[in-house]
């Protein structure tokens, strides 16, 4: 596959070097989301009328004391955002402790998937600024041929270096090597939170299948941070 640039970037494949980059743009590109998933969550009817009935019990129980519905609203605020941060963190460390325990066994030595960092060229000097990796479906969806397609592992570019293309390049490079393999579908689980990154794969030709709540919590911290799984696909 030929190496693609832009400006001053490049998109290749991962080299073992570029491990400890790697790791910390992922736990950034993951826990960022937390405070639009808490403020979206927050922003819902539903914790809106919970936020006041709660500030107002407090106003009760404390006397009419505005110090406690302060308290009981700030409280009820608290463990909404302990529930968005639980969701990605937990998804971090699983992410940690699998996948990204050994990319190169993971991903480079295996054919079936593909990890690719973008390099960018700051102050002269190559830093990683995005990386996005994909590995062959499992199962996704009984009634199709989830042999001939791929599914996105993840997509992350660094906060400095975004508006610049880097996104588009990955996912680009992504698609070509979907084709190159004969695959015939591409498909990405991403979060209702990352609206950027769910804007640049409508822009690719991704369609939404599905909507679901986020299944890989607690029920109870689901239902509170109000977190859905999106799924798009993309058929080549």
């Amino acid at each position: 596959m030929e190496q693609k640039n832009n400006l001053k970037s490049i998109i290749r494949p991962y080299k073992p070097t570029d491990k400890s980059a790697i790791v910390s743009l992922f736990r950034f590109g993951i826990l960022e989301h937390v405070y639009p998933a808490f403020f979206k969550a927050m922003s819902h009817p539903d914790h809106i009328g919970m936020t006041l009935s709660v500030s107002v019990a407090g106003y009760v129980l404390g006397g009419s004391s505005y110090f406690q519905a302060v308290l009981f609203g700030g409280a009820w605020a608290f463990l909404v955002y302990y529930c968005c941060h639980e969701i990605y963190d937990s998804y971090l460390r699983r992410k940690l402790n699998a996948e990204l325990a050994d990319i190169q066994a993971n991903f480079s030595d295996n054919q079936a998937n593909g990890f690719w960092v973008a390099e960018m060229e700051v102050n002269g000097q190559s830093k990683v600024a995005g990386l996005l990796a994909v590995v062959k479906s499992d199962g996704l969806d009984a009634n199709t041929d989830d042999a001939a397609s791929l599914e996105v592992f993840q997509l992350v570019v660094s906060f400095n270096h975004r508006c610049k293309g880097l996104g588009t390049l990955l996912v680009e490079t992504v698609l070509e090597f979907c084709k190159e393999q004969g695959l015939s579908r591409v498909i990405v689980e991403i979060s209702s939170a990352q609206t950027a990154a769910i804007s640049l794969f409508r822009k690719l030709g991704f369609t939404v299948t599905s909507v679901n709540s986020y299944i890989h919590a607690n029920y109870l911290v689901s239902k509170l941070a109000r977190i859905n799984e999106i799924r798009m696909e993309k058929h080549l």
